[in-house]
């Protein structure tokens, strides 16, 4: 089973925990800015996802990975980020990491 971590530079990062197994990343530009950063996770069993505001005083919060949509299989997950990509004729791309 596979889950999608997303991190947004300034505003939020997703801390993966020894249960998740990073597979792939990939960066999504917008007008060649880089607004996220997402990272497919094979995920071993049910566990709580660390997210870590970036702010002035940070909060942080364990997020029960139930709550994150699960894909079957690597390509049902890439198919997931890459309709962001593919959104009308916006300048959007997602680039490999």
């Amino acid at each position: 089973m596979f889950v999608i971590l997303t991190s947004k530079p300034g505003q939020f990062h997703t801390d993966p925990d020894d249960r998740l197994e990073p597979v792939e990343a990939y960066d999504y530009l917008f007008h060649g800015r880089k607004r996220a950063h997402f990272v497919i996770a094979r995920l071993e069993g049910e566990i709580k996802v660390r997210i870590v505001e970036e702010t002035e005083n940070p909060a942080v919060n364990l997020v029960p990975s139930k709550f994150l949509p699960h894909f079957e299989t690597l390509e049902a997950a890439r198919a997931q980020i890459g309709q962001l990509a593919r959104f009308g004729n916006l300048d959007a791309s997602l680039v490999r990491c």
